[in-house]
């Protein structure tokens, strides 16, 4: 880039002018310096203006930095494929944040149209229930979690959300959360930001990064082949264990720049098939039941050639199947693993069942966004889980340009509550306008009809504007890698 770029990166930042309520840049600040990358960085985003996204936190700043998080990361390893070894902030590209395409990704559950129709965002027995001593937040949008709830309530499948309604309004809501924790129900009590500020897990998370990167042993020969298209993971493996929204939002951001990512669901486990679609872009999916042998092996076998493991499951439960970080390390020295989860990966409430609404209820973000009468909110998108995920997808890309460079594996870690509480513990304002937002749709014809999605707002200069593809039926493909090895990586 030259002489121009560096006299640029030396003066006041563009992106330091106010994006909403904040100065933008500060969460971007935070995962850079987490992952022991270049502050000056943040030098290289521009942004046309405020992402109308509207609420009291700087939830429309979080969403722009986290976008630019993974432009950036993108970016650089991009200038690795082509050539550059360890590339100075000022060689690279400048990224750009478009406000509109931003806010259409995070609200991309709320666009998404199957024929038309919109998606059945949250089942009846999911949302806000007054207790006897407050407010509680149910998930119950899987029907094993539905099953939970009335089997801790007492009713059966024939009782209605008003009898839900009711037996919640006689049980107080820590009783609630307590006894939905030690069976399979989820539910949260409504606290205070600073009743959680509080919280044993609140205290553990403000020991933790923001985002966690660490260097594992058993370095190998890793280097990534050389490339000249802007698709800098093309060749690369990524072996997809999540669900729900943060964990594919990061593995179709790794797809879309170019990875051959294979999610594996059990058939035991049916997803929800709009929820698929609406994350499942550029992405193959195949069905393993982990407690059978030759399925065991044969993820092991897809293992052995990954260079990429993301997981979205509660910490320790894939253990039992020999898929915890240190094992898979040692059986594959180099692997970088990418892990989000609700609560983070220590403390009281690491391996309970929680989602993004869940977070926001624990955590103060609905007591903040309470309406006029007291009956708790919530933010404009499901933005816990999009900026995981997002930053999830940046953070393995910053880990495989590492390995590249010295060979060793990495894990990658970020929750949804570390992210509320970053998000927390900047400055509130009273809400305003979110102003117009025009997002641009992509259609595709299914088996199933016409499925209509949001475009992507993480596009790089030279590179893709769209998906490879858009609609394909989730857990219908081979457990196997779609392209040869090597296409991308040394071994």
């Amino acid at each position: 880039m030259g002489a121009t770029d560096d006299r640029l990166a030396s003066r006041p930042r563009e992106r330091s002018r106010v994006c909403g309520r904040q100065p933008m840049g500060t969460f971007l600040n935070t995962f850079l310096s987490d992952s022991a990358e270049l502050p000056e960085l943040s030098d290289r985003v521009r942004s046309a203006g405020p992402v109308p996204l509207a609420s009291p936190l700087p939830v429309a700043d979080l969403a722009a930095d986290s976008i630019a998080a993974t432009k950036l990361m993108a970016s650089l390893l991009h200038l690795v494929r082509t050539g550059e070894p360890d590339p100075k902030a000022s060689e690279v590209p400048r990224v750009s944040i478009v406000p509109h395409l931003v806010a259409g990704a995070y609200r991309s559950d709320q666009l998404f149209r199957w024929n038309g129709n919109t998606a059945p965002a949250w089942a009846p027995l999911s949302g806000f229930f007054a207790s006897s001593d407050g407010w509680v937040r149910t998930h119950a949008n899987y029907p094993h979690h539905e099953s939970a709830l009335r089997s801790l309530l007492r009713l059966d499948a024939s009782e209605t959300a008003e009898a839900v309604a009711h037996a919640i309004s006689r049980r107080s809501a820590r009783d609630l959360e307590d006894e939905a924790a030690d069976s399979s129900a989820v539910i949260s009590e409504v606290r205070s930001p600073s009743s959680w500020s509080g919280h044993p897990q609140a205290q553990t998370l403000k020991a933790e990064p923001f985002i966690s990167r660490v260097q594992q042993g058993g370095a190998g020969l890793h280097s990534l082949r050389a490339a000249d298209s802007y698709a800098p993971l093309r060749g690369i493996r990524v072996l997809d264990l999540t669900r729900v929204i943060a964990g594919p939002v990061a593995t179709r951001s790794l797809a879309f720049f170019g990875a051959d990512v294979l999610r594996i669901d059990s058939p035991g486990m049916p997803e929800l098939l709009w929820q698929y679609l609406d994350t499942g872009q550029g992405k193959r999916s195949a069905l393993l039941d982990l407690g059978y042998k030759p399925d065991r092996d044969r993820l092991e076998q897809l293992l052995k050639d990954a260079a990429v493991v993301v997981t979205g499951y509660r910490p320790n439960s894939l253990d039992r199947f020999g898929l915890s970080p240190v094992e898979l390390h040692e059986r594959h020295p180099g692997l970088v693993i990418g892990r989000v989860s609700a609560w983070g990966q220590s403390g009281p409430w690491a391996e309970r069942r929680g989602f993004d609404s869940i977070v926001q209820a624990a955590s103060g973000i609905a007591q903040i966004h309470a309406d006029a009468t007291g009956r708790p909110g919530a933010l404009p998108a499901q933005a816990l889980d999009h900026s995981a995920g997002y930053l999830l997808a940046a953070g393995i890309m910053s880990a495989l340009r590492r390995r590249h460079l010295d060979g060793h594996g990495w894990t990658v870690d970020i929750s949804l509550a570390r992210v509320a509480q970053e998000l927390l513990a900047q400055p509130h304002s009273p809400p305003t306008e979110a102003g117009p937002s025009e997002s641009r749709t992509l259609n595709a014809e299914t088996p199933g009809g016409i499925v209509t999605c949001v475009a992507p707002a993480i596009s790089i200069g030279g590179g893709p504007d769209s998906y490879r593809w858009i609609g394909r039926p989730w857990g219908t493909d081979q457990p196997e890698w779609a392209e040869p090895q090597s296409a991308a990586v040394h071994r």
